[in-house]
């Protein structure tokens, strides 16, 4: 059986029916991440051959991946409409990035995609669907014998929301000095009001943002009235001037049991946009001591209230010393997949790694018996990441082959058999017209130090750069 249809902009799967499959949907750029939710499985189903089939919204030039399927409304219909049979191959495809509302509700509503659930289940009782954040779109988990193998969908909706977040957890974490406005006209108001008694500027979030979407550092009236225009709730809080905005990443199994990863420094651009991180985190001891103690506080909330799976908490510390909570990502962060990779040079060989806790998690509210923390970085490893995301519509003229050798790079590293070394993950290919807010490559840099790791980014972006014209 192969996956052919109106919708599918790309497929290179074809059915086996001897092999036990589960599914992925999300970006490209968290693909690797399944590789360990194979080896979960494979553990768990001993004896049965694992594969993933990958539902993915990005259009690229190619794909060195395998049991790939591109779902895209947004590019079908460009291709639909501009593009006629005889400039197919000669004009550029469009590449643009999906909401993930828009993303699950296309994936959800897919018959190809739900046939290919029922021609699946008729070879094995159960069909589990990894997210990299459980959202309400996602409704293939109403088919029998279908479970999303992640956190409860409305729990994690009901905790990515910011102003819930501000209400829930006053009396836990530091929280910055704010108010809740409803709509446009509040919003004005408020900021108005308080311009003057918070002179380093006012931050404002939408309820519900991500990565430097429907937020911003706000220092006058008019960058407040040109970037919101929304009628929804909004956060108000005051800007605190600093220059470490640490993550930490975490799984909850239940209401007592939460599993800290580690600790990541992200590096935000203009204020709120989050670019990428690095490791080791550069805050002390004692803060980085705090920061534990905060996430696993929250985490125990989270818990009680049904959470299970990974999350993530992002703070600031600012120029006194001052830790201050930001917010929850209640799903998989940016950091999770390098985070699988050093814990796996760092902890005992066989040791479960995040995606195999969120399992546990998610099936038994548990950890498997053989968990163990990464108490520090005994292997040394240091890594930062970009993520080049383009701000202007933009023609690839160039490509740098998609690497699939992340993981390898870090064993190397670790093993001291490199010193250093980058990777350029998921670039989308040459005579591609790459549209505002889409990622086109990311690169990973992982060394011996933080200055080997900065000149392995660097290099890296200077690469990518040379792949694109501006139109």
């Amino acid at each position: 059986m192969q996956i052919q249809g109106d919708d599918i902009l790309y497929s290179n799967f074809t059915y086996n029916p001897d092999v036990y499959y589960f599914l992925y949907v999300g970006d490209l750029k968290n693909y690797a991440l399944n590789f360990f939710v194979k080896e979960t499985l494979e553990r768990r189903l001993a004896g049965r051959e694992i594969r993933f089939i990958a539902i993915v919204p990005d259009v690229c030039f190619q794909y060195n991946y395998s049991n790939i399927i591109v779902i895209n409304p947004i590019a079908r219909d460009d291709m639909i409409h501009n593009h006629t049979f005889s400039d197919l191959k000669s004009a550029p495809k469009m590449s643009c990035r999906l909401g993930s509302s828009q993303f699950m509700t296309a994936v959800s509503e897919s018959e190809n995609i739900q046939k290919l659930i029922g021609t699946i289940l008729e070879r094995q009782n159960l069909l589990y669907i990894n997210l990299y954040e459980s959202v309400i779109e996602m409704t293939l988990d109403t088919i029998d014998g279908v479970s999303i193998l992640g956190p409860d969908k409305l729990i994690a909706r009901n905790f990515n929301d910011k102003v819930v977040q501000q209400k829930e957890l006053q009396w836990v974490v530091p929280l910055i000095e704010g108010k809740t406005c409803e709509g446009i006209d509040s919003l004005m108001e408020i900021t108005a009001s308080l311009r003057d008694v918070w002179s380093d500027g006012i931050f404002v979030s939408a309820a519900f943002s991500a990565a430097g979407a429907n937020s911003a550092v706000t220092f006058c009236q008019e960058d407040v009235s040109a970037k919101f225009k929304e009628n929804c709730e909004y956060l108000v809080t005051k800007y605190i001037p600093h220059d470490l905005d640490p993550t930490v990443l975490a799984v909850v199994a239940n209401e007592e049991d939460v599993y800290v990863a580690g600790i990541a420094d992200q590096t935000i651009e203009g204020g709120n946009r989050f670019v990428g991180s690095h490791f080791p985190s550069v805050a002390s001891k004692e803060h980085q001591h705090q920061l534990r103690e905060y996430t696993v506080e929250v985490g125990k909330i989270m818990g009680k209230a049904g959470y299970r799976g990974i999350f993530g908490c992002d703070y600031l510390i600012d120029r006194e010393g001052n830790i201050f909570f930001l917010e929850v990502n209640a799903r998989k962060q940016g950091t999770t997949l390098e985070f699988c990779f050093t814990m796996e040079q760092n902890l005992p060989e066989g040791s479960p790694m995040l995606p195999e806790l969120e399992y546990y998690a998610v099936t038994e509210s548990r950890f498997p018996l053989q968990t163990v923390q990464m108490n520090g970085n005994i292997r040394g490893i240091h890594w930062g990441t970009y993520n080049h995301k383009v701000s202007t519509e933009q023609i690839t003229n160039g490509y740098i082959p998609q690497n699939p050798y992340e993981r390898e790079t870090f064993k190397k590293v670790a093993r001291k058999e490199l010193v250093k070394d980058f990777v350029i993950l998921e670039h989308l290919g040459t005579n591609l017209k790459v549209m505002p807010g889409t990622f086109l490559a990311r690169v990973v840099s992982v060394a011996r130090s933080r200055e080997d790791v900065d000149e392995g980014l660097c290099q890296g972006v200077g690469f990518i750069r040379q792949t694109i014209k501006k139109v």
